[in-house]
């Protein structure tokens, strides 16, 4: 009698349980969504951005552009997210299964590291989702490396000449890319008021992010800075007669004459002539007759003669008439 009564209860309970089966498991479902919403409702948001890493097979290389940063979004509990530093989230593109050169389009996945493990709730999304890249073969090569100036050495001064150590760098990147580069240069080196020669350390420029330029990326540059050397020409100089007894007097052929000076820019710039420069020297002459005497040349010890004209000079002597 007590088996018969039981079998009875629990048939009545599952016939109670079923009852009205549909409205019970939408309850059932209603009460899940809604506690997913509630949950959701009081989870926090944090945003940041952080680089993104193309991991590739080793041959390959990115020859296009890309994003270089993504946005991430944390999503909850804000006593767990906001301790999350940002090292410890970190995008890439995972193209290592390809071999070829070519343009791939991979989603942007998240790797969770030190303080993001272990949280949880704890949502990732990323923006933008997927990224295109084209690929190419990694190629390297050695390139000429170029100074460059900027400013003027000090007036009155010039570089004659300079070094560069190292004179040649190389780089490595995509094979379209480095194909087409022959040379890179550093950055200016001021010359401005230089007046001495003087070393400096300068960097290699490379405003091409897909380009790698191994070493350290800096040059010495050594700079050898003289004093300018120019010429000037002094035209329609008067030629002086000296040394001639009072008893004679001298008529020269030509009475002016030209030279041509070397030296420093400022010294010459600043030169200004004057006194005798260009003589006949008759201090041997004792009666009248016709001479050919060489010209001299008197000019301050600063500079270098060049050229004179004319190097000689016809002299007529006469007797001086007595008062």
């Amino acid at each position: 009698m007590t088996e018969r009564m039981f079998l009875l209860n629990s048939r009545t309970l599952f016939a109670q349980a079923v009852k009205n089966w549909p409205a019970k498991v939408l309850s059932v479902a209603l009460a899940i969504i809604l506690f997913i919403f509630h949950r959701m409702s009081i989870l926090e948001e944090r945003f940041f951005s952080v680089p993104l890493n193309i991991e590739t097979f080793e041959d390959l290389i990115p020859s296009s552009s890309y994003p270089r940063m993504v946005r991430v979004t944390l999503r909850g509990d804000a006593n767990s997210i906001f301790p999350i530093v940002e090292e410890d989230i970190e995008a890439y593109l995972d193209l290592g299964n390809y071999t070829e050169a070519g343009n791939y389009r991979a989603p942007v996945e998240i790797r969770k590291k030190g303080t993001a493990l272990g949280v949880d709730p704890l949502e990732i999304g990323v923006d933008p989702l997927e990224i295109s890249v084209e690929l190419d073969r990694k190629v390297s090569k050695s390139v000429s490396l170029i100074p460059r100036y900027q400013g003027y050495v000090e007036s009155g001064y010039e570089l004659v000449s300079y070094t560069l150590e190292p004179t040649q760098v190389v780089i490595e990147g995509p094979s379209k890319l480095i194909t087409g580069i022959s040379e890179l240069v550093t950055e200016y080196v001021e010359l401005s008021g230089r007046n001495a020669d003087f070393s400096t350390t300068v960097r290699v420029l490379n405003r091409e992010s897909r380009i790698v330029v191994q070493g350290n990326g800096v040059a010495e540059f050594k700079a050898f800075i003289r004093e300018a050397i120019m010429i000037r020409t002094l035209e329609e100089l008067p030629i002086e007669v000296i040394g001639l007894e009072d008893s004679l007097r001298a008529e020269p052929e030509v009475s002016t004459g030209s030279i041509r000076l070397e030296g420093s820019q400022k010294d010459l710039e600043a030169y200004t002539p004057g006194g005798t420069i260009l003589t006949l020297d008759c201090s041997g002459i004792t009666q009248r007759g016709e001479y050919t005497l060489p010209v001299q040349v008197n000019i301050p010890p600063l500079f270098a003669l060049t050229r004179s004209e004319p190097e000689e000079v016809r002299v007529y002597i006469y007797d001086n008439p007595q008062p």
